[in-house]
């Protein structure tokens, strides 16, 4: 598969909370890294997510916002 997402960070699987619709998976990009998304329970379970397997994170986003009081 290609996609056009140039943000692409294999690591591991770290932690997984599944709710009743969505899921919280957390990913160990490395160099002590983690990236954390919700995700819909349905892709989690497509995707066989489960703590400890391979899986990418990959971060396509137009902005980012950073604010402070």
């Amino acid at each position: 598969m290609k996609i056009s997402a140039r943000n692409q960070f294999k690591g591991k699987v770290v932690s997984l909370e599944k709710g009743a619709v969505n899921a919280v998976v957390s990913i160990d990009i490395g160099a002590g890294n983690i990236i954390t998304s919700t995700i819909s329970l349905a892709a989690a379970q497509e995707l066989q997510l489960e703590v400890g397997k391979e899986a990418y994170a990959v971060i396509k986003a137009t902005s980012v916002m950073v604010g402070v009081e």
